[in-house]
């Protein structure tokens, strides 16, 4: 069964934030690399340690999505919940750089 991919309107913001191509960048790297197993560890994929912004990271590129897994009886859901770009060690999240 396909997981549903679930935006929150911060996440949803931090996409509009981005140009056009490199939207569909991470877009596509979303819907490709979520929308099965995304709980199982890849070289793209990885399970994060304790914090405050989510429980997985998916690497698309200098991208990263940060997400939530959400397993139901009726529905599994990918719960988007930022996007940033990482350059070397830092990382940046809405305009702001952040530490995970």
């Amino acid at each position: 069964m396909a997981f549903d991919i679930d935006f929150t309107p911060t996440a949803a913001g931090h996409v509009r934030n981005f140009r056009k191509f490199d939207q569909k960048i991470i877009l596509d790297g979303v819907d490709e690399q979520l929308r099965h197993e995304p709980t199982t560890e890849t070289k793209h994929r990885k399970r994060l340690g304790p914090n405050a912004l989510a429980t997985w990271e998916l690497r698309v590129g200098d991208f990263r999505v940060f997400y939530d897994v959400e397993i139901g009886e009726t529905r599994q859901v990918v719960k988007i919940k930022a996007i940033g770009w990482k350059v070397h060690d830092k990382l940046t999240i809405g305009g702001e750089v952040v530490q995970i």
